[in-house]
């Protein structure tokens, strides 16, 4: 029985293979592991995160992985709502956006 190749493994791994394997078992396998933070915390901040610094490319994903982990619809949109006056207005206006298409596509 053969494995699914991982999400780093289908974005990446034909182009960066070693840095899909890190991915995998370094960042998913490791740290996201640590019993410090909940997955649903390590979601919360790592959507801040990428929302703060405007890394729009990875924050649909991690969206996702954040509702997944247990943050609601409510959350998430409180966050980016109190983000827009720390990270600024473009950062929280473009984070909703994605939220919204994320939600949309779930229903």
């Amino acid at each position: 029985m053969s494995q699914e190749p991982s999400a780093a493994q289908q974005a990446i791994g034909d182009v960066t293979p070693k840095l899909a394997d890190l991915t995998d078992q370094v960042l998913f396998g490791d740290v996201w592991e640590r019993p410090g933070l909940s997955p649903r915390d390590r979601s919360l901040v790592t959507v801040a995160a990428l929302i703060a610094l405007y890394r729009s490319d990875q924050l649909g994903f991690h969206l996702k992985l954040a509702l997944d982990n247990g943050l609601t619809r409510e959350e998430l949109s409180e966050a980016i709502t109190h983000l827009a006056f720390y990270a600024g207005w473009p950062n929280a206006m473009g984070a909703a956006g994605q939220l919204k298409a994320i939600l949309a596509d779930a229903e």
